[in-house]
């Protein structure tokens, strides 16, 4: 696989490394990104112009194809990151996953398509981890609540989940034990044709 990421700049960045690309004889000879010791931030520089730049992660993951003969694809990379080039004057994101995905139908992404995180107790969450690993050492589990019916008085004074009832079996003929089945099997019957 190769290393790839997405380069998102504004339009007038945009058409100077356009040009860049295009002319072999241009005035922009440079290209830079360097980022800060925090591996977020960082500068976007074309020629002597500076820009912030920052890099963000995206909402999911985003396969990277190319072809060769404009009929097969050949998957190069998934790309989970961004760097997103801003003007001078635009302010930095404040978190670092962007909200929206590449494409119009992705528009914040995160909350239409992906299934919200739970709302889980802290103290909750504390208490099954110490039950769980109280039971992985050979244990039992603390102050566990049991569902019980309306008559189960006595297990629950013991602290017990009450026994399940047996399962009802179905009625079975003892006149017929084979019904619907033919007496004899194929390998009973011999051919005495020779």
């Amino acid at each position: 696989m190769e290393e790839q990421f997405i380069l998102r700049v504004p339009p007038s960045v945009a058409e100077r490394i356009e040009r860049l690309l295009n002319e072999s004889a241009s005035d922009d000879k440079s290209l830079d990104l360097s980022f800060s010791d925090d591996g977020r931030n960082g500068t976007f520089a074309i020629g002597d112009d500076q820009f912030p730049a920052s890099l963000l992660d995206l909402p999911g993951i985003v396969e990277s194809y190319k072809t060769y003969d404009d009929s097969v694809l050949i998957k190069t990379a998934d790309v989970g990151q961004m760097i997103m080039v801003r003007e001078e004057g635009d302010p930095a994101p404040e978190v670092v996953e962007y909200r929206h995905g590449l494409t119009p139908p992705m528009r914040d992404a995160r909350r239409r398509r992906f299934r919200r995180e739970p709302d889980l107790n802290p103290e909750l969450v504390r208490r099954v981890e110490k039950d769980l690993l109280n039971i992985m050492n050979g244990g039992t589990a603390e102050n566990f609540d049991t569902e019980m019916g309306v008559g189960d008085e006595n297990a629950r004074s013991a602290g017990k989940k009450p026994a399940p009832a047996p399962a009802a079996k179905p009625s079975v003929s003892e006149a017929a034990p084979n019904a619907g089945e033919p007496e004899g099997s194929d390998s009973d019957d011999s051919d005495d044709s020779m």
